[in-house]
């Protein structure tokens, strides 16, 4: 099946072709612990860095297994720890404990949706408690919000990125549709005096009906809210033929993954778990971009 537009990687010029091939040449995939996600993860490139989610529905002792194992099998886990699912100080060092045993020296710290937090509320919370303890983690990546957060004000994001820049060694951005929306916040944040490198937060190919149901199952609360706010997505969904894909996204984001001044350095895939048609893209556009035109 092919997954680009005809000539679609041939109308770009050599150093936007060469900045688009360094991104997608070692992405991060994320996948969700569903039932299916060992048999998505035979789909993934030998030694791929996963990012494994968290949600309430779940637990967060599904993403520490999952995490476990991906890396004994020889991915580069990174597990989500999300702060509201931590009970407490004890519960945080088991964690920790566990991701150290099986050589985990890597997290990705959300505040996540639980409703009722234990003892940390919000992701700086858990992230000063792991330094004080003294964390084995050596590379932490935090969240950040291009089109803003449900319940949460863009000024109190904002601090809460300039607070949590200090613990983390990246951020990565939510899905996000809107390339515009992506450049204006890395300049604001840049602007702003945070410097921390960005990883972009794209969608995989999915089936759109697939794509929204597994949305909902993961806890997406305003659905409503996050289609309007990214109208040119729907529009593509509505001539899709009912498959995303996000080769026209990626070409519109060239300038900001070419800028340096962005510190772009690597993309994620959000994959809704369905690993073996991004995967299909994936190596598809590369292998266009790597071609001489």
């Amino acid at each position: 099946m092919a997954f680009l537009r005809r000539g679609s990687a041939s109308r770009l010029d050599q150093g936007p072709r060469a900045a688009l091939a360094g991104v997608l040449s070692n992405p991060t995939f994320e996948l969700i612990p569903l039932k299916n996600v060992h048999d998505q993860a035979m789909s993934l490139p030998r030694g791929a860095t996963v990012s494994v989610t968290a949600s309430p529905a779940k637990g967060i002792e599904a993403t520490v297994e999952l995490s476990i194992a991906l890396e004994a099998e020889g991915f580069r886990a990174i597990p989500h720890l999300s702060a509201r699912m931590v009970r407490d100080l004890a519960h945080l060092r088991e964690l920790l404990a566990r991701l150290a045993d099986a050589g985990i020296d890597r997290a990705f710290v959300i505040g996540g949706d639980a409703d009722e937090p234990g003892d940390f509320p919000d992701g700086l919370s858990l992230l000063q408690a792991m330094a004080d303890l003294g964390s084995p983690l050596r590379e932490i990546g935090i969240a950040c919000y291009p089109q803003g957060h449900a319940v949460i004000s863009d000024g109190a994001l904002a601090r809460a990125l300039r607070d949590k820049a200090p613990f983390a060694a990246y951020m990565t951005t939510q899905l996000c549709f809107d390339p515009a929306a992506i450049a204006a916040f890395i300049a604001a944040r840049r602007a702003d005096g945070i410097t921390l490198p960005v990883k972009l937060g794209i969608p995989g190919v999915a089936e759109v009906t697939k794509l929204l149901s597994i949305s909902a199952r993961i806890g997406v609360k305003d659905t409503g809210r996050f289609l309007s706010r990214n109208v040119r997505f729907v529009g593509e969904l509505l001539t899709s033929g009912g498959i995303y894909r996000p080769t026209g996204l990626l070409e519109k984001l060239v300038p900001v993954i070419a800028d340096p001044a962005a510190k772009v350095i690597d993309l994620h895939l959000y994959t809704f778990n369905q690993v073996l048609a991004t995967e299909s893209w994936r190596a598809e556009f590369l292998t266009a971009l790597r071609t001489p035109a």
